[in-house]
C-alpha cells in the first residue's frame, strides 16, 4: 500500500515537476473556450428581424429562442397590444419572426417585439408590391373626409377620394364623411400601391390605376413600341423611398433615386410630386421581366465634368472632411465635388478608424492620386501629400506658379495711343518782326 502510494507520488511529482502547471493550464484552456465561445455566439442587434421559437408561454410574457445564449422576452406594453385572438393562436414550439429593441435591458434579457417584426415585413412587402405593380385585393376597414381606409398586409392604407373608381364614386350621396363612406365598410376592394414612404408611415392606393384596362397588355404593348436612349413625355404616378414611378404611353416605368438628379437627394418627394408632367430618357428596358429604365439625370447636365477640368492625378487640393465612416473618410472639394480618401491613404502607421486622425470639418491638404470620369470617383490622399514620388510634379508646378506672379508684377500698364485723336503740334512761335 505504501508503496502505491509512493509510486502514485512519484508519478504526480513527474506529471507535475513545477506544481502549478497543471492549473495554468486548465486556466489558459478555460480562457480559450470561453474565447471561441463568445465568439461562435450570434449575438442580437437592435432592430434586426430573426425567426425564433417560442420556449414558453404564462400570462406576464412570451419567452422566445432566438439562437443566442439567452432567450428574449416579449413582455409588459408589447404583450397587452397583442389581440386576444392572436394571443391565443401563439402556442409553445411555434416559429414565428421577432424584432430586437434591446440586446440586452437592465435585467440581462434580449426584449423583443412581435408586432414590430410583422409590420417591419409589412413595409418590405409593400415597398416589392410598387416594383411589381402588383394589384392587391382587400377590404374597405375605414374612412375619413377624405377617402377609405384599406388595410395591405397588415398595414392601413388611403385610397384618397380622387383615387376611387368612377363605379364606387356613381354610389356615393350625402354631405357627410359617414353618409358617403359608412355604407361601403366591409366591401370588397382592388388597388394599386402608388406611394410608399415608411419613414412617414404613409401608403397611398387607387382603385383607379387598378381598374383600369387591362395593364399587362397595355405594358407590352408599350414595351415594344419604346427604343432606348429616346426622350419621352410622361407623367408622375407614384413615388417611393427608391424613386419615381412615371407613366409614358400608358405603362409605368421607373426612375432611380440614383437617376433623378446629379445632386444628391433624399427621397424623390424634393423634387417631384404625383401628377406632374416630366421629360424622361429610357436607358434600358427589360422586356423579359416588363421593366423600363428611366431617367430626368440623363437629360441634364453633367456638372462633374466641368468641375473635374481642374484637377489632375498628382495635384495638391484642398478640402474639408465631410463624413467619416469605417473604410476612410470623404471632402469635399473646390466645386462641391466629392472625393474619397480610404483610410489606406489616410496615415503611414495602421489605424482602425479615420477618426484617430480626421475630424469632420477639418481643413486639409490632399493629394489627388485617382480620377474616374465615368464612375464619378475622385481619390485623395493625406499620407502622400508630402510623397517623394510627386516631387518633381510638385516643383514644376510651384515654378510655373512663381512665373505667373512675376509676370502679373512686371506687366507694363497698356499705353493708349491717342496721336490720331488730338492735334500735337506745337504751336508756333509768335513773330517777332511783328
Amino acid at each position: 500500500m505504501e508503496q502505491n502510494d509512493a509510486l502514485n507520488g512519484q508519478g504526480a511529482a513527474d506529471a507535475n515537476p513545477q506544481g502549478e502547471q497543471p492549473q495554468a493550464t486548465n486556466n489558459q484552456t478555460m480562457e480559450s473556450l470561453l474565447e471561441s465561445e463568445s465568439i461562435n455566439v450570434d449575438l442580437p442587434q437592435v432592430g434586426e428581424i430573426r425567426q425564433g421559437t417560442i420556449a414558453s408561454i404564462n400570462p406576464t410574457q412570451i419567452l422566445v429562442s432566438i439562437g443566442a445564449k439567452s432567450e428574449g422576452v416579449i413582455s409588459g406594453r408589447e404583450l397587452e397590444q397583442l389581440p386576444p385572438e392572436e394571443r391565443a393562436e401563439l402556442k409553445v414550439g411555434q416559429q414565428l419572426n421577432v424584432y430586437v429593441i434591446n440586446p440586452e435591458d437592465a435585467s440581462g434579457n434580449v426584449v423583443l417585439s412581435f408586432k414590430r417584426a410583422q409590420e417591419q415585413m409589412s413595409w418590405d412587402n409593400v415597398e416589392s408590391m410598387v416594383s411589381d405593380e402588383s394589384v392587391i385585393e382587400s377590404t374597405i376597414v375605414g374612412f375619413n373626409k377624405g377617402g377609405l381606409i384599406v388595410l395591405v398586409g397588415g398595414l392601413r392604407g388611403f385610397v384618397p377620394a380622387s383615387q376611387i373608381s368612377s363605379a364606387r364614386r356613381s354610389q356615393v350621396s350625402g354631405e357627410t364623411p359617414e353618409e358617403r363612406w359608412q355604407k361601403m365598410i366591409n366591401e370588397p376592394i382592388s388597388v394599386r400601391i402608388i406611394e410608399v414612404d415608411r419613414e412617414r408611415r404613409r401608403l397611398i392606393l387607387s382603385e383607379r390605376a387598378a381598374s383600369a384596362e387591362s395593364r399587362a397588355s397595355i405594358k407590352e404593348r408599350v414595351i415594344n413600341e419604346l427604343q432606348e436612349g429616346m426622350v419621352y413625355p410622361g407623367r408622375v404616378t407614384s413615388l417611393a423611398d427608391f424613386g419615381a414611378f412615371v407613366n409614358i404611353n400608358g405603362a409605368d416605368g421607373l426612375v432611380h433615386l440614383s437617376e433623378l438628379s446629379w445632386d444628391r437627394l433624399g427621397h424623390p418627394r424634393e423634387i417631384l410630386s404625383v401628377g406632374q408632367e416630366v421629360k424622361v430618357k429610357v436607358i434600358n428596358i427589360d422586356r423579359e421581366k416588363k421593366r423600363i429604365g428611366l431617367s430626368l439625370r440623363a437629360l441634364q447636365e453633367d456638372p462633374w465634368k466641368s468641375h473635374m477640368e481642374k484637377f489632375t492625378v498628382g495635384q495638391l487640393v484642398e478640402g474639408v472632411v465631410t463624413r467619416l465612416t469605417k473604410f476612410g473618410a470623404f471632402a469635399r472639394l473646390e466645386g462641391d465635388i466629392e472625393g474619397l480618401i480610404h483610410i489606406s491613404e489616410i496615415s503611414d502607421h495602421r489605424i482602425e478608424h479615420p477618426k484617430e486622425i480626421l475630424n469632420e470639418g477639418d481643413v486639409k491638404t490632399l493629394r489627388i492620386i485617382r480620377i474616374e470620369p465615368e464612375q464619378h470617383r475622385i481619390g485623395l490622399s493625406l499620407r502622400k501629400v508630402d510623397s517623394a514620388a510627386f516631387a518633381d510634379k510638385d516643383f514644376k508646378m510651384l515654378a510655373q506658379e512663381f512665373r505667373n506672379e512675376i509676370s502679373d508684377e512686371f506687366t507694363p500698364p497698356e499705353v493708349h495711343d491717342t496721336s490720331e485723336e488730338q492735334d500735337i503740334t506745337p504751336p508756333e512761335e509768335p513773330n517777332k518782326e511783328q
